[in-house]
């Protein structure tokens, strides 16, 4: 049976960017913190903590002195950069351009909208590392909105500036953002904010997982970004199967098949971790 892992898959720029300056400071035989995972991939994790790696929450930043640490691709809000600096931490900031563009703009969108009482909404998950830095530029009184019916609720007299997690699916994000422009009559500005790789990714997805069965999807059990991509692929091909490693292969989901299986990945998940999913169902 062939096994195909499609070249798509993998990390995106700014986890390989974030891994690559990770794993230089620790080949210097530095002490570093990461403040949160720095991919949402458990093996990945492994394999850097056998490195050395520390992982801390960023509630632990102030235990910190004379150290190094590092702010990992999600982002941090601006409390954590006060923290460091005022505990003469060491900082290395891995945080995505995109990332930290998108922060920018809704900074700027805050004080604009505080200025003439409107509203910053960001479509996103509460709780997700990202989230919590976007959340910081606007002090904590950005609208967090999850779902459709959150969207439902926003403020209709008040004029909202809309923003979006970057991994989020861009079609749920465009019937978030539809919904409230039908409900608001004080204006809505959409920002296209949802990460171009991340947008191309769902699109590049359709070819492959239409003409590989089954389809296993590698991915971390907390990474969001996983989440999306494995409904997206399972919406495409429905003999889809979601692992975090081999050993969540099922012997059954290739019996009696000709293939080609198909592996995609998350832009979380490492390459060397698909390969090793490849391999045990060509044993299998």
């Amino acid at each position: 049976m062939q096994v195909e892992i499609d070249t798509h898959s993998g990390f995106c720029f700014g986890v390989r960017r974030a891994i690559a300056t990770l794993e230089s400071r620790l080949g210097c035989g530095a002490d570093i913190y990461c403040v949160g995972d720095i991919v949402h991939n458990e093996q990945e994790i492994a394999r850097l903590q056998a490195k050395g790696l520390k992982v801390i929450e960023s509630s632990e930043i102030g235990k910190l002195r004379d150290c190094e640490i590092l702010f990992r691709a999600h982002g941090e809000p601006p409390s954590s950069y006060a923290t460091a600096h005022a505990n003469g931490l060491s900082l290395t900031d891995a945080t995505c351009p995109v990332v930290l563009k998108l922060q920018e703009r809704i900074r700027k969108a805050y004080a604009s909208m505080s200025s003439k009482g409107g509203q910053v909404v960001i479509y996103g998950k509460k709780g997700h590392a990202e989230v919590i830095g976007l959340m910081g530029q606007t002090e904590g009184n950005g609208i967090l909105v999850e779902d459709e019916s959150q969207a439902a609720q926003v403020e209709p007299s008040r004029p909202v500036e809309l923003f979006a997690q970057t991994t989020k699916n861009p079609d749920d994000y465009a019937r978030i953002a539809d919904i409230i422009k039908r409900h608001n009559t004080a204006g809505v500005t959409v920002h296209d904010t949802i990460c171009r790789q991340m947008a191309a990714r769902a699109e590049q997805m359709e070819d492959f997982a239409r003409t590989h069965t089954p389809m296993v999807f590698v991915g971390g059990a907390k990474s969001s970004n996983s989440k999306v991509l494995f409904d997206i692929c399972r919406g495409i091909n429905a003999d889809s199967h979601f692992v975090t490693s081999e050993d969540d292969l099922r012997n059954e989901w290739f019996e009696g098949r000709k293939g080609p299986v198909g592996i995609m990945g998350a832009t979380s998940t490492p390459l060397w971790l698909m390969e090793r999913v490849a391999e045990k169902i060509r044993k299998i």
